[in-house]
């Protein structure tokens, strides 16, 4: 059960509660153990209001408190508590994390191998059948679940956590507060390779890939995600990156601080993107690019240019009818010959 008080104190490392000190002592101390929406919230329950559209939810709910804005305050039920913010929806993201399960430390398995040569710090937990290799440095607090394997020469920073089947190549440097979620692949080898005379008969000849990964602070990483070491120099992933599932990264590739990645979206070698960038799901980046700070690729965009100025850009075209689409594909093609 978590206190009205202990959320403010939560949600307030992000933004201010505007009507705080209107709140009496009875209400802070009011307890809740869940969040809802405005429709199923009980009346121990957390809510909010993010999205106008929801307006008229919000008069007939039944939650404890609800986060909203100061322009509609005015609407919420006397039988709740607004909690008034400038961003409903980051207190709300703040809030849930009061709300989420917390795993229990249990320690170091007795299953797992551990090299005499790693260096472990305070608190940490590391899961059943871990490995962890030579000269690996693992901060205080971090935690690993179970089939963790960290190669040698890697270093991991304070409070991360690493679930179930992540793989982390020798040599990568991740920072403090990352999150990697089930069977990412970190550090594993680049796709290099060059062509022999006939590839058909006498193969391609590998290019051992000799960089490394580094992750900074604050990063989160989706389930299947792989991030492959560099060729040369090094692959880098910069602060509060966020990277949804079954995203492909390839060598050298450089990500800016505070870009959001989201599924299926794969960015071919050695492509460098900005800073604050939102790329949809499943967008295709060609290599050897370059993509300037504050660029948002909507959904399934193919990137085969570098792009110079912040903006929105787009590709493709929307579902529509079959015989409709197949009229206007003709269309298309006729353009090109114009």
């Amino acid at each position: 059960m978590i206190t009205i008080e202990q959320l403010i104190t939560r949600i307030e490392q992000r933004q201010p509660i505007i009507n705080k000190a209107e709140l009496s002592d009875t209400q802070l101390k009011l307890t809740l153990n869940s969040i809802g929406s405005l429709t199923t919230a009980n009346d121990a329950q957390l809510s909010f209001l993010a999205d106008p559209h929801y307006l008229s939810s919000l008069t007939n709910s039944q939650a404890a408190a609800v986060l909203v804005t100061a322009e509609y305050r005015d609407q919420v039920p006397a039988t709740s508590i607004a909690l008034v913010v400038a961003s409903p929806y980051l207190a709300y993201a703040s809030a849930s994390q009061v709300f989420a399960r917390q795993t229990l430390g249990s320690g170091i398995h007795p299953s797992a191998v551990i090299a005499d040569s790693a260096l472990l710090g305070e608190q940490i937990n590391i899961g059943p059948f871990c490995v962890i290799g030579d000269n690996v440095s693992i901060g205080d607090r971090s935690c690993l679940d179970a089939h963790v394997v960290i190669e040698a020469n890697t270093n991991i920073g304070r409070d991360c956590v690493i679930k179930s089947q992540v793989v982390i190549g020798h040599d990568c440097v991740i920072g403090n507060h990352v999150r990697l979620h089930a069977g990412v692949s970190v550090g594993a080898e680049g796709f290099g390779f060059a062509p022999t005379n006939n590839p058909s008969i006498t193969g391609w000849e590998r290019i051992a890939q000799l960089g490394r990964v580094i992750i900074g602070d604050h990063v989160r990483i989706g389930s299947q995600t792989c991030i492959d070491r560099g060729a040369i120099d090094d692959t880098v992933i910069g602060n509060n990156v966020i990277i949804d599932n079954l995203v492909q990264v390839a060598h050298n590739v450089h990500i800016g601080d505070g870009t959001a990645i989201a599924a299926q979206t794969a960015i071919a070698g050695s492509t460098s993107i900005g800073k604050r960038c939102i790329i949809g799901g499943a967008v295709g980046i060609t290599g050897h690019i370059n993509i300037t700070d504050d660029v948002t690729l909507s959904g399934m965009t193919m990137v085969t240019k570098s792009i110079k100025i912040a903006g929105s850009y787009s590709s493709g075209t929307a579902a529509m009818p079959t015989a409709k689409w197949r009229r206007a594909a003709v269309r298309f093609r006729q353009l090109g010959n114009d």
